[in-house]
């Protein structure tokens, strides 16, 4: 009975895990971020992302939508250029379960069981440039690594979405409290 007191936070813990985005951002401590009211895509470095003309679509998509929450608009004559590129590697995991021998899981004290799982998946960087329109310096990066999902159309969007949402929620910088 006691162990069902700790299924719902295992539960809640396994779930989380799955989602999680770590991110970092780094930025021009020079530069006036309150002077920055407008955007627009820069197409060559979005142009040299290597990823799907689709992604890069749900990309931009997400990144307007966020920068436009923050009270930005997209301009034609714009105070920030933004561009995006990606990195991608494949982690795989080796997980070792070794349990017999009259220790653990074993109830006849011999025998026992060895082996290995291993578990592939990749993990992928967006990486999110602010560049000043004027100077074409940047200003701040943001950069949000997590798993990626292939299969469902549906869950990659979201995923896209949340991965920009979490990574513009450090812009401008000090909008978001350091714990």
């Amino acid at each position: 009975m006691k162990t069902l007191r700790f299924l719902p936070v295992l539960l809640l813990f396994v779930f989380t895990s799955c989602t999680t985005v770590r991110v970092v951002s780094d930025y021009d401590r020079q530069a006036n971020f309150n002077a920055y009211t407008s955007f627009a895509f820069y197409k060559p470095g979005i142009d040299q992302a290597k990823i799907s003309d689709l992604d890069k679509k749900r990309i931009l998509r997400a990144i307007e939508s966020e920068l436009s929450a923050k009270g930005m608009s997209k301009s034609d004559s714009p105070s920030l250029l933004v561009s995006i590129f990606t990195k991608e590697r494949e982690r795989v995991d080796v997980y070792q379960r070794n349990y017999g021998y009259g220790w653990g899981w074993n109830p006849w004290w011999y025998g026992g069981y060895y082996g290995n799982t291993v578990s592939r998946s990749t993990e992928g960087s967006l990486y999110i440039d602010l560049i000043d329109a004027k100077t074409n310096e940047l200003v701040w990066q943001g950069i949000g690594s997590a798993k990626l999902i292939t299969d469902d159309i549906d869950e990659k969007e979201e995923r896209i979405r949340e991965i920009v949402r979490e990574i513009l929620a450090e812009y401008p910088p000090g909008s978001v409290s350091k714990k």
